[in-house]
């Protein structure tokens, strides 16, 4: 019988220690933008800026720091033109590619 283990024994999962090179972060964006959740693509941004540096993502960006925290954490709905201006600043683009039919 395996011993139980508890959640709270488990060390925390950071996905921006996984987001190392620009492979990993187009992978990891492709996935959520899959997804079509615009609240999880807004989280997502922020996990790829909290990876790079949100200083530095928020002044590419033209947004105030705390204001690029507010937009981008988990349940947001942020403008389309910060979306734009984020993923600028990370040097990554969203691209329109024909969806399967069913």
């Amino acid at each position: 019988m395996q011993p139980k283990v508890s959640v709270s024994s488990l060390p925390e999962f950071d996905i921006t220690e996984m987001l190392q090179s620009e492979q990993d972060i187009a992978e990891y964006l492709s996935l959520v933008l899959e997804e079509g959740d615009p609240a999880l693509l807004a989280a997502t941004l922020g996990d790829i800026a909290r990876a790079r540096g949100m200083t530095q993502i928020a002044q590419d960006a033209g947004i105030g720091r705390e204001a690029l925290y507010k937009a981008l954490r988990p349940g947001s709905s942020p403008r389309f033109d910060t979306i734009a201006r984020v993923c600028k600043a990370l040097g990554v683009k969203l691209v329109a590619q024909p969806a399967a039919r069913a």
